[in-house]
């Protein structure tokens, strides 16, 4: 399992990264977690504001 991002929806406001305690996530134009370095922890999915994060 890991932190999955709707990239048609995510606006890239990088509130994820922020708050991501293994630094999985990066963000170009939208999100991207690194399903390898994600710990399923689902900070990311509680603190995106567009609720575009999921755990799957």
């Amino acid at each position: 399992m890991a932190a999955i991002v709707d990239e048609e929806k995510c606006t890239g406001c990088a509130s994820c990264v922020e708050v991501c305690p293994v630094g999985a996530i990066s963000v170009n134009s939208v999100a991207h977690v690194d399903t390898n370095t994600c710990v399923d922890c689902g900070t990311c999915v509680d603190e995106c504001p567009h609720g575009v994060i999921s755990i799957e």
